[in-house]
């Protein structure tokens, strides 16, 4: 009994070595899973995502049309309510829910088109001040800490002002003032792998500075990027309202949701619904990417995971 215990032990000790370990990416999406308020803010913001894609499907009503006869009126579970309007219409007898869910594919847009107009330049360029430190870095650098010298949303909307109002150049004014903090981030993160080993051995190997930096290093620097994206995230979906709200970002008739704030401000007694909805949509998402955010940077960053 004792050799078939002993060999039957000796069979399943293989199987269990034989278990795939995850990899750094695996270990990452495993403690991100384990973070709850993450894990939540992660299934907010996908349903707001889903809601805002599929908006032209689930709008019960044209974003744009006025019912004359039904201004103001409030959500249907309220008095006066009317069950064709589920939470109620604006001043000009929009349809709310229909605006909000086209609000969000405005919003959220303008925050992942900024986002990716100022992660790729950003990380070229610091990229190349980490290569190239004696003529390149410094006025690299001093143009950003130029742009660093203003507020993001001051320089948007000195953007703005030159540009124009409208919804592409919100993009390209968020952008621009993104761009110093990727820069930054990836010379940083560039210098700290350039001294290392790998780096060392692959150059001696021959390989070339476009193959150095973008299949050497820049891989070992996009944990710091992905977090400070999700962070720039929340950060363009305030400013893109900020500016909507100015007047300055998206135009009427479009529905985003700070415009959406600038034009219901007059009624925040009369019709509070108004102006509580789209700040609960812009909360909501603004919430979640940050608490997403956080849940990646403990998820990537080693020296943050929790002791077991």
């Amino acid at each position: 009994m004792t050799g078939a215990t002993r060999s039957s032990e000796a069979m399943e000790e293989p199987a269990d070595r034989l278990r795939p370990m995850p990899g750094p990416w695996g270990e990452a999406a495993q403690a991100f899973a384990a973070n709850r308020g993450a894990l939540v803010a992660f299934l907010v913001f996908a349903a707001l995502a889903l809601a805002a894609l599929f908006a032209p499907w689930i709008a019960p009503h044209d974003p744009v049309h006025q019912y004359r006869l039904q201004m103001l009126l409030p959500p249907a579970w309220m008095a006066g309510g009317d069950a064709r309007f589920l939470l109620g219409t604006d001043e000009l007898g929009r349809d709310l829910l229909s605006r909000l869910l086209h609000g969000g594919r405005v919003s959220l847009g303008i925050g992942l088109a900024s986002v990716v107009m100022s992660l790729l330049p950003g990380v070229l360029l610091g990229l190349l001040a980490a290569f190239h430190p004696r003529w390149l870095s410094p006025a690299v650098m001093r143009v950003m800490d130029v742009m660093l010298a203003l507020p993001g949303l001051l320089l948007a909307i000195c953007v703005i002002t030159v540009l124009g109002p409208g919804l592409m150049n919100t993009v390209i004014a968020i952008a621009i003032g993104s761009l110093p903090e990727y820069v930054r981030l990836t010379r940083a993160a560039a210098l700290a792998e350039l001294g290392k080993d790998y780096v060392t051995a692959t150059r001696v190997a021959g390989a070339s500075t476009l193959r150095l930096m973008f299949s050497a290093v820049l891989p070992n620097c996009l944990a710091p990027l992905i977090v400070q994206a999700s962070l720039g995230f929340s950060s363009a979906i305030l400013e893109a309202a900020g500016l909507g709200f100015l007047g300055l970002g998206v135009q009427a008739p479009t529905p985003e949701w700070g415009t959406m704030l600038s034009s219901a401000r007059d009624y925040i007694v009369r019709a509070p619904w108004v102006v509580t909805l789209p700040g609960l949509a812009i909360l909501a998402s603004v919430l979640s990417v940050n608490l997403i955010g956080d849940g990646l940077r403990d998820a990537l960053d080693p020296r943050l995971k929790r002791v077991a």
